[in-house]
C-alpha cells in the first residue's frame, strides 16, 4: 500500500509578523514547520506503517523551494521513506492540486493524506481539488481513520457531530486531532534520514493569479454596548454602514 503526505511549511504561530513595505508578509527572520494538521495525517500513515512495516510505504510530498529541505528531512527522519518537491513557490490550492495530482497519475498511490487547511491560508482546499481531479472520493475532516483490506474506515467531522463511514480506496483525506498522536524522531530516525532521497521535479502547473498587493483595513471600534431590548438600534447603524 502507498501512500502519499502531502505538507505545507507555515510560519511558526511564535515566529513575530510583521509587513514589509509592499504590504507584504516580512519572510526575513520567520521560521517555518510543517503544518500542524499536516503532522496530524504523517503521524497517523507512519502508525499505519509501524502496524504493517512490510507493506505500507510513505512519500511526503511539498510544493515549494529548497528552503523547505529542513521540514522534509524531518518528516523522513519521522518514518517516511521518501520525499518529492516541486520546485515552485505554492501560491494557490489549486496549483498545488494540479502538482499532486499530475505526481499521482505519474506514480500511482492509493491514499492521500493531508491536513484539513494550512494554518497560514486556512483555506482547506487542496485535498478537494485534489479528489476532483483525479475523481476520487474525498472526505475531511477526519478525526479517525483505520485501512482494512482496500476500504478505510472514517470517523469525520459534520456539522451536527460525527459520522462514522466506510469507504474504498483510492482515497482523499484531510485530517486533524485526534486522528494521531504527534511523532517526535529519535535520534535513530535523523542519522537515516540523511540517506533518503527527496525527488525534485519541476512544475507543470501555474499559479491561477498573481499577487499585487496586500491591504489591510484599519477601522476604530464603536465600543457601543447595546442592551437586548435596543438591538433595533444596532441593526439601523449596521444598514447605515453598509450604504455608506
Amino acid at each position: 500500500m502507498k501512500i502519499l503526505v502531502c505538507i505545507s511549511a507555515v510560519p511558526d504561530t511564535t515566529s513575530k509578523i510583521s509587513l514589509s513595505s509592499n504590504n507584504f508578509v516580512n519572510m526575513d527572520g520567520l521560521t517555518f514547520i510543517t503544518g500542524p494538521y499536516e503532522d496530524y495525517a504523517l503521524s497517523r500513515a507512519i502508525e499505519l506503517k509501524e502496524a504493517n512495516p512490510d507493506s505500507i510505504e510513505i512519500t511526503i510530498f511539498h510544493v515549494g523551494l529548497d528552503d523547505a529541505e529542513p521540514i522534509i528531512r524531518k518528516c523522513l527522519a519521522l518514518g517516511a521513506d521518501s520525499a518529492v518537491r516541486v520546485h515552485v513557490k505554492a501560491n494557490d490550492s489549486l496549483q498545488v492540486a494540479h502538482e499532486i495530482a499530475a505526481f499521482v497519475q505519474e506514480n500511482p498511490v492509493d491514499l492521500i493524506l493531508m491536513g484539513k487547511e494550512s494554518i497560514d491560508y486556512n483555506a482547506g482546499l487542496v485535498h478537494l481539488y485534489t479528489a476532483n481531479i483525479l475523481g476520487w472520493n474525498h472526505y475531511s475532516p477526519v478525526m479517525n481513520l483505520a485501512v482494512e483490506n482496500d476500504s478505510c474506515l472514517l470517523k469525520v467531522e459534520s456539522s451536527v457531530g460525527s459520522v462514522q463511514l466506510s469507504s474504498s480506496l483510492p482515497l482523499v483525506l484531510g485530517c486533524q486531532e485526534p486522528i494521531a498522536e504527534w511523532k517526535i524522531p529519535s535520534m535513530r530516525g535523523i542519522m537515516a534520514a540523511r540517506t533518503k532521497p527527496i525527488v525534485v521535479r519541476q512544475a507543470i502547473a501555474a499559479s491561477s493569479f498573481t499577487y499585487e498587493r496586500d491591504e489591510v483595513n484599519e477601522q476604530n471600534r464603536k465600543g457601543i454596548l447595546f442592551q437586548r431590548e435596543n438591538l433595533t438600534e444596532l441593526i439601523d447603524i449596521i444598514k447605515k454602514e453598509v450604504r455608506s
